[in-house]
């Protein structure tokens, strides 16, 4: 659409009245731009005549629109002068820049900074960022400290600029944000400025400083060099002093005063503009300590003394300032330069000492975030001078100002915790004395204020207990974290009363949580992690605990503990090389397994159903390692577990207990002896050339013992006792040494023998010390064997025609508390192990075949002990039940049972053809016929009757007098029972000679006496 006709004429008819066109010039003007000019006569000329033309053309422009009636808006509101002000500020700057770099007048000079002055001003108020730094920026380039050329050219003007620097600092600080930076960079400046305007030394952290080529050089030569840095490198040494002289009302007293108001003075800033503050003091100091040469610490000192100034702020205003100031502390701490870090963490002492005389109300953490940074300072910087600095700043807080500390103890703490681990004995001491002086004495005094960091406090002493470089250190570790359970057991309300932000944690298990668990969280990860003795020092003070404090202890807080206590049987978590890992079988599982066993039977009542089950386990595990030690100790301990608490069992605990020796029995037997042959050797005979003679009797002296008793120790001394496990764990380690000969020197196939051997061994061996643990069980520990003994000297009183005498047994065993359908249970596992060392102890070619392959040493393989004590057991129990009064339901499965048994027993013992197999069998026989002489006689008619052939064909045997004694009186007694005869009257017999009566057979005790 087309204009309004009458609008493009009123255009037309002005452009006419007023000509567009250019201004004529002059001549002279003209010529200039083409020849240069000769003289400064000329120049002068030309240069007034151009300024003759301009104030011509400016005064002809503003007659121009002098006329123009254009209408005054006069400004009504505040908010008016914002967007006056964006749309003037360049030029403004522009003005006053270039007013106050041309000009050396200090009136002028002294209006441009006014003017600069109140732009910042009006900047600030409202709060437009980009002009306020423009200004700012310009200003700090006017005072000549921050710039590269150096000051050597300062004048009044830049004095006067570093003097309205400093009045913006203090009129306009809530709002100069980042502009900060360059008023604070300018500051720094300033007090070098200072330095040399007065021609004082500058202050250096120490008297000398390392040069980048590693010579020292002095403060003065090195001073010089810094002031050679600021005033320019072209200035010459001997222009200082001019220099000097023309700075030097920087150092005036209005001016240090000023800088100095600037810092007392941010006590007056806002919560952001402190905040702001503090950042960019922060990023200067970075800067002055960055010089690899010269690192100053002005700014790092005033960060101190505003940290001082501004302590009394609330607590949101000054955790935002310390969280900024703490990590300026964090990296100045962690300095290369050693003495930089002295001071910062002796500044850090100072503020931190001031902070904690003022306390801190409840539920309050702040001296938590204010001690932090020596927490990392103590993490990350490894020079030993800055890490004992950091403990003794500590040492020092804690001997003066224990009673004040809250949530810092937990930086304390921290700190020792990773003093803990050091190599430096005198930081490992000093840390520890401080630790162990607080566990005994503050916590006496201040345990309610310390129980936020009592783990801390046990993780920290167990952490010094698991640096093996201090041994001493680590025992005493231990003894202070058993000093700590006493202040659980003293003052459990302390706990019950804390509460804390981060725990949803009932009431009554607070104790637990916070004072029991650590503690033996703690030592059981000593044990984990240490060394044999302090391990075994932990484990002890551990269940010494548990035992001293147990009855304060609820159920499910057993759980939580048994389960760290079953750590300690953790494969995974065992030690991987196999030396280290026997070792550790036997000596740590081994003494855990018994302190379990007593801490159960202490607590039965409260652990029966919760721990029976996992205790269990626990003993089927230790019977499956390989390790022959620990597979005795898991029987022992069962067996003991069972006879001190059996009469509390019931009837469901019997079952599981039961069953559990069954599932062991069953595991144990060594069914491989039977069907192993030697690789590659499909029945051919095989000869053992890969082991030498004394390696052979290495594995013998090992199998000599693998069924020996440690019930003999019940008769021995505590030192002959130490001697035989002394003995055992030196053939145990006999046996893993020549195994890892075995493993340099031999082929993988003979390795994997080997070890099969070592397992089959061990198998043995549980077998047998479970047959004994059911007879102890049954019958009570060493109770058999009394029998047994008084069964031998009884027949030896009727060989020798002495008149006998009776005996009272007292009944301790198990015995009464089980049911006959367990004991036929037990007795089906005593029996099928007779068996099993029976068909061994049969099969000749095979134990040759084993004997060749090393499995026994020089003698061949047997089972007589398994073979015979099984029995024995099997048969106490069934002789036990035959006369048992209350079992009579059971009376006709025994009998049955009674008479198959016997009738094998006595066949087998006919068909052996070793004398030394048949001396195994000397008490078991003395055993079975002195039990059915003592049954009723009409019970005596069915078993005489089944037995009358089978013990006329043992008369043909050369007997032992004891025995032959107790067969006349079997056989007398048939005369009466049958009415063959009446009963002799009893008369005097000489006394006949006997022989000495025959232990019973270690295994691979039978030198070779085998039926050929």
């Amino acid at each position: 659409k087309d204009l309004p006709e009458e609008y493009l004429s009123a255009i037309y008819d002005e452009i006419a009245g007023k000509k567009i066109a250019m201004k004529e010039t002059k001549e002279l003007t003209m010529k200039s731009n083409k020849q240069s000019v000769a003289s400064e006569k000329q120049r002068r000329l030309l240069y007034n005549v151009e300024m003759e033309q301009m104030a011509k053309t400016a005064k002809a422009l503003m007659e121009a629109v002098s006329h123009v009636q254009a209408p005054f808006t006069s400004a009504t509101h505040l908010e008016h002068v914002r967007p006056m002000f964006k749309l003037a500020w360049t030029p403004f700057l522009a003005a006053f820049s270039v007013g106050l770099q041309d000009c050396d007048d200090t009136e002028v000079a002294s209006l441009c900074l006014e003017g600069i002055r109140c732009a910042i001003r009006i900047a600030c108020i409202f709060s437009i960022q980009l002009e306020r730094d423009a200004y700012v920026q310009a200003l700090a380039r006017f005072t000549l400290l921050t710039a590269s050329s150096g000051i050597a050219e300062m004048k009044q003007k830049n004095i006067d600029t570093i003097k309205t620097l400093i009045t913006v600092a203090h009129t306009d600080g809530n709002y100069l944000g980042n502009s900060w930076h360059e008023i604070l960079k300018c500051i720094s400046q300033l007090e070098l400025a200072q330095l040399i305007g007065t021609g004082v030394k500058a202050r250096y952290i120490s008297g000398t400083v390392r040069g980048r080529e590693g010579f020292i050089t002095s403060t003065k030569e090195q001073s010089s060099d810094e002031y050679l840095g600021l005033v320019g490198g072209t200035v010459d040494r001997k222009q200082i002093a001019s220099i000097q002289e023309s700075i030097g009302e920087t150092s005036s007293q209005s001016v240090v005063v000023a800088v100095d108001r600037i810092f007392t003075g941010s006590t007056r800033l806002d919560g952001n503009a402190i905040v702001d503050f503090v950042r960019w003091l922060c990023a200067v100091s970075m800067d002055e300590l960055a010089s690899p040469t010269h690192p100053r610490m002005f700014s790092l000192q005033k960060i101190v003394e505003i940290s001082y100034y501004n302590m009394g702020r609330i607590r949101l205003q000054w955790s935002r300032i310390w969280e900024v100031i703490g990590d300026h502390f964090n990296k100045v701490g962690c300095n290369p330069n050693e003495d930089v870090a002295i001071f910062a963490v002796d500044s850090l002492r100072q503020l931190s000492m001031k902070f904690l005389e003022k306390g801190e109300l409840a539920n309050f953490r702040f001296q938590k975030d204010f001690l932090r940074p020596f927490e990392h300072i103590m993490k990350k910087n490894r020079s030993p001078t800055i890490r004992d600095m950091v403990v003794r700043c500590i040492a020092q807080m804690v001997n003066s100002q224990a009673a004040n500390i809250r949530s810092g103890w937990k930086n304390i703490f921290s700190v020792f915790h990773l003093a803990a681990s050091d190599q430096d004995e005198s930081i490992v001491e000093l840390a520890f004395q401080t630790t162990g002086h607080i566990v005994t004495n503050v916590f006496e005094k201040h345990f309610a204020a310390t129980i936020d960091s009592f783990q801390d406090a046990v993780k920290c002493l167990s952490e010094f207990a698991c640096n093996a470089s201090f041994p001493d250190t680590s025992m005493e570790a231990i003894r202070l974290i058993r000093h700590c359970a006493k202040y659980v057991s003293e003052r459990p309300q302390a706990f019950k009363d804390y509460t804390s932000d981060d725990m949803n944690v009932a009431p009554e298990d607070r104790v637990w949580v916070r004072g029991w668990f650590p503690i033996l969280f703690e030592l059981s990860c000593i044990i984990n992690r240490c060394k044999l003795d302090v391990r075994t020092r932990g484990l002890t003070v551990m269940f010494e605990v548990m035992k001293t404090y147990g009855h304060t202890f609820e159920k499910h807080w057993w759980q939580d503990l048994f389960r760290i206590v079953f750590r300690i049987f953790d494969n995974m978590k065992l030690p991987e090389q196999q030396t280290e890992k026997a070792e550790w079988m036997t000596t740590t599982c081994n003494h855990a397994l018994y302190a379990i066993c007593d801490v159960f039977t202490q607590y039965f009542e409260s652990l029966n159903s919760l721990l029976l089950d996992d205790i269990l386990a626990q003993l089927y595990w230790c019977v499956q390692q390989d390790n022959e030690q620990l597979a005795r100790s898991g029987t022992n301990c069962l067996e003991n577990v069972v006879i001190l608490n059996g009469e509390k069992f019931s009837l469901e605990t019997w079952d599981k207990t039961c069953n559990c020796i069954l599932d062991i029995f069953k595991t144990t037997i060594p069914h491989a002896l039977l069907t192993w042959r030697p690789a590659g050797a499909e029945g051919e005979p095989f000869t053992s050339h890969g082991l030498s003679d004394k390696q052979l009797d290495s594995i013998s002296q090992k199998s000599l013992d693998i069924q020996s008793r440690s019930e003999d120790q019940n008769s021995i001394s505590s030192a002959d006792r130490a001697a035989v496990d002394a003995r055992r764990q030196s053939q145990h380690s006999t046996a893993s040494g020549l195994s890892e000969d075995v493993s340099r020197n031999r082929n993988p196939t003979k390795i994997q023998e080997q070890r099969l051997f070592s397992a089959l061994l061990i198998k043995c061996v549980v077998q047998l010390e479970l047959i004994q643990t059911i007879d102890n069980i049954v019958f009570f520990p060493a109770t058999s064997k009394k029998e047994d003994a008084e069964n031998f000297a009884a027949a030896q009183r009727d060989a020798a025609g002495v008149a006998g005498v009776r005996v009272e047994t007292q009944d301790q065993g198990m015995y009464h508390y089980l049911t006959s359908e367990q004991l036929f249970k037990l007795l089906d596992c005593l029996l099928e192990s007779h068996c099993f060392a029976k068909a061994f102890n049969s099969n000749n070619d095979q134990r040759t075949l084993l004997w060749k392959a090393g499995f026994k040493g020089k003698s061949k393989p047997n089972l007589l002990k398994q073979e015979t004590s099984s029995l024995a057991c099997g048969l106490r129990i069934l002789f036990r039940m035959y006369t048992d009064e209350r079992r009579r339901d059971a009376w006709e499965e025994v009998q049955r049972r009674l008479l198959n048994v016997c009738s094998e027993a006595i066949s087998y013992f006919l068909a052996l053809t070793s004398e030394s197999h048949r001396e195994a069998w000397t008490n078991l026989l003395l055993l079975f016929l002195t039990k059915v002489l003592k049954i009723s006689d009409e019970r005596f008619k069915a078993h005489a009757s089944r037995y009358y052939p089978l013990l006329c064909e043992i008369m043909q045997f050369d007997l032992i007098p004891e025995l032959r004694a107790v067969l006349r009186k079997f056989y007398l007694r048939i005369g009466i029972v049958f009415h063959i005869a009446q009963l002799p009257e009893p008369e005097a017999r000489p006394d006949r000679g006997r022989a000495e009566p025959v232990t019973d057979t270690e295994v691979g005790e039978e030198a070779g006496e085998e039926a050929q």
